[in-house]
Parts: C-alpha cells; sequence; structure tokens
C-alpha cells in the first residue's frame, strides 16, 4: 500500500487548522486528476504526505489526517468501513462553513461584523465539523439535488442520484446504481439498483446502531418514511411507513400465507428476497416471499 498526497490546509488567525484540500492523491495505481498546486494566500500552506497501510489503520490524531481518510472515501479509493476512523470527532475542529470558506468559530463574530460594516456578503452556511462534500470532490457521473445534504466522507458510486430530501453521512453511501430519497447515515452503504424512498431512515452506528453496521443490498426497495435498522439481503422491500429495527416481532409466512414462525428483526439480518409490511387490520409486522423484483429507470441514472 503505497499512498502520496498533496493539499492545502487552511489556517486561523491564530495558527489553528481549520480544514485540509488533497486534490492531488495517489493510492497504489491511481490518482486523481490533478497534478499540482500552489499557493501565495498566508492563509494557506502546503502539506504533503506520505502513507502505507499502517497509517489507515491507525486511529485519527489530527486535523489533516481526519480529511486525508475522508478524502481516499469520497474520491472511492477506500470503502466506507475500511479505514479506521476512530479520534475522527476530536480531531475536527467545529468550523463556520461560509462562501468565503472555513472560518474558526473564534473568528467568526468579527468577520460577520466586519462584513456587515463593508457590505460584504458573508454567508454563514453551517456550523459543523464535517464540510459538505463538493466543496472539496466533484464525484463523477452522479447527481446530487441538495449539495448540502452530502458530507465530505460520502461513498458516491457512478449512477447515483440524490433527491432534494436525500442524505448521505461520512463513511457512507451506495455501492453502485441507486436513487437516494432518504438518509443513509454514517456506517451504512447502499448496494447496486436499489431505492431508497421519500424521507426513509437507515440506523447508523452514531444513531443507535451500535457495533452492528447497517446495509441495503442490491436491488431492495425502501419505502417512504420507511425505516432500517437491520442489514439487508438482495431483493428486499420494506412498506411505507414501516420502521424494522433488531426488536421487532415479525410474522415470518410461507407462500401460501400460512405463519412459518415469529423472529426478531435481528434473526432476519442479511435474508434476501423478503418483502416486510404491517398488516392494516392487527398492525402485525409481516415477512414473506418477495415476488417482486426492482427496476432503476437508467435514464435517470447515466448523469453523463
Amino acid at each position: 500500500m503505497n499512498i502520496k498526497a498533496k493539499g492545502l490546509l487552511t489556517k486561523s488567525s491564530s495558527g489553528e487548522t481549520l480544514d485540509a484540500y488533497f486534490p492531488i492523491i495517489e493510492f497504489n495505481d491511481q490518482k486523481t486528476d490533478i497534478q499540482d498546486i500552489n499557493t501565495d494566500n498566508s492563509e494557506k500552506e502546503i502539506v504533503e504526505i506520505h502513507w502505507t497501510q499502517k497509517d489507515l489503520d491507525e486511529p485519527i490524531e489530527d486535523v489533516v489526517s481526519a480529511y486525508l481518510k475522508l478524502h481516499l472515501i469520497s474520491y472511492r479509493f477506500v470503502l466506507p468501513n475500511s479505514v479506521n476512523l476512530d479520534g475522527l470527532f476530536n480531531a475536527l475542529p467545529n468550523v463556520a462553513w461560509t462562501n468565503k470558506g472555513p472560518i474558526s468559530i473564534d473568528e467568526i463574530d468579527e468577520e460577520l461584523l466586519n462584513s456587515k460594516q463593508s457590505k460584504g456578503d458573508l454567508f454563514i452556511r453551517s456550523l459543523d465539523k464535517f464540510p459538505q462534500l463538493v466543496d472539496y470532490i466533484i464525484p463523477k457521473n452522479v447527481r446530487i439535488a441538495d449539495a448540502s445534504r452530502v458530507r465530505l466522507g460520502a461513498y458516491l458510486s457512478p449512477g447515483t442520484t440524490i433527491m432534494h430530501e436525500g442524505f448521505v453521512n461520512f463513511n457512507a453511501g451506495t455501492l453502485g446504481t441507486a436513487m437516494i430519497e432518504g438518509r443513509i447515515s454514517a456506517g451504512v452503504v447502499v448496494g447496486n439498483n436499489s431505492d431508497l424512498g421519500g424521507g426513509c431512515s437507515t440506523m447508523g452506528t452514531l444513531s443507535g446502531g451500535n457495533n452492528i453496521k447497517i446495509s441495503i443490498g442490491e436491488n431492495c426497495l425502501i419505502g417512504a418514511n420507511a425505516g432500517v435498522g437491520i442489514p439487508l439481503g438482495d431483493n428486499c422491500t420494506i412498506e411505507a411507513g414501516l420502521y424494522i429495527t433488531a426488536g421487532t416481532k415479525i410474522e415470518v409466512h410461507k407462500e401460501n400465507g400460512e405463519v412459518d414462525e415469529v423472529l426478531k428483526g435481528s434473526e432476519l439480518s442479511n435474508c434476501s428476497n423478503l418483502v416486510f409490511l404491517r398488516n392494516s387490520q392487527n398492525g402485525k409486522v409481516i415477512a414473506k416471499v418477495n415476488q417482486k423484483s426492482i427496476n432503476l429507470n437508467s435514464e435517470l441514472h447515466k448523469n453523463d
């Protein structure tokens, strides 16, 4: 494993590193398109890094390492959940993300005042540890309707379409063509030819998923406002409005409609060819063999 990276650091007036931008990365025999950078901006500093597999496996201890690992995921050099991100939140500073770049939280009040007094346009987009993806990397063959809803560290495969209500966190994303109108939480990956319906949710490792990595297989459909709290296999469907968690009691039906057994959601983890629905008369959650398959509209996912 041989990784070489060259980038720009943004510093506050007090010398605090606010972010790191790596347009030049060589990852074994792969490399980014840009091959040279320079700067005469006093707030910027050029940094060069040489890493091996050992560095990918080590916890994060500083801003530069944090940003490089996030870049590696978003450039699709490494998959989500394949590098050590322990220490990420402690390493990243909380920053004011503006139309003039990152500004230190300790300096934003003064900068805002100066902009008002000089009639300058300072627009604060967020106060957060993570910037949006497209301020650093423009993924190829991808559509993003609202760029503020995709964080740096998202892994977006070619053919991915993210609509206005879609959201993709860091260390998460799509492994193939996908329609995303719901939330892909941290640590979650979505398989090829799968569709996350409007307002649906996936339970991430930061929001109650604990150490269980939630994944959605290929050819899956998660209905509008539904939720996924277990790993799904291929060709699974969850009906609109139904949230399946590890503890959900589910009646498993035979193909003839008879109840085979009652299982917890966790016992159906990674199972394929299932459709999950709720009986509208008694409220019971049911799983039965999925007789249908989904096919995304290829015209919506060319993204040339």
